[in-house]
């Protein structure tokens, strides 16, 4: 079974994702981590995110053990790793490794952008979970403060609303649900009621 989860940062896909996972017996891969990966290696390189050719060499020399650095987490990384997310060659270079873990049995749980409109468009259910603007940041701007990052909600707030904008309208792989999927918007929902909410769409 493979699980295609897509949505906005912020938005709750994550933690759904982990928790389907383990419900169901899945494997799960936050494909948005190999984007934070390569942008963080970019920056580590002394290199600017906007160079293909720099970004495209870090996603194809990508080790999956970074997958679990913390560092990954920085609202710093979240920043290159959209705008490495927008050149056609470090997409390229991540859709084999994401294709080959979906595929792997018992199946995964892939949260991302695309993941249901490009990387699995077979996938056997599709979920596009959002939320508001507003709400997107305030959970953001309380992770930040919770590790101990010096950024004020507005500049959270402006820097979401430019990434939603990016995302939205790259040419490859847009940001937009599959026609086929269901939208959960957890602006008003807590964990258990998206975690619900899911549930039952795959089921149907």
């Amino acid at each position: 079974m493979i699980i295609a989860i897509d949505g906005p940062a912020a938005a709750g896909k994550g933690t759904l994702a982990r928790r389907l996972a383990e419900h169901l017996g899945l494997r799960h891969l936050d494909t948005g981590l190999l984007y934070r990966a390569t942008g963080l290696a970019v920056l580590e390189a002394g290199g600017d995110p906007a160079d293909a050719q720099a970004a495209a060499r870090a996603a194809q020399a990508l080790d999956p053990a970074r997958l679990a650095d913390p560092a990954l987490r920085s609202e710093r990384v979240g920043a290159a790793a959209s705008v490495v997310a927008a050149i056609p060659a470090v997409r390229a270079a991540l859709l084999d490794f994401q294709r080959d873990f979906a595929h792997r049995p018992p199946g995964a749980v892939l949260d991302g952008r695309d993941i249901g409109t490009v990387v699995c468009p077979e996938a056997d259910a599709k979920l596009f979970v959002t939320a508001s603007l507003e709400a997107r940041a305030e959970r953001r701007w309380k992770e930040a403060v919770a590790r101990g990052e010096p950024i004020s909600f507005a500049r959270i707030l402006a820097d979401m609303k430019e990434r939603d904008a990016r995302d939205a309208n790259r040419s490859l792989a847009p940001l937009i649900p599959a026609a086929d999927a269901t939208v959960i918007d957890t602006s008003a929902l807590d964990a258990d009621s998206a975690f619900a909410a899911a549930l039952a769409a795959i089921r149907d």
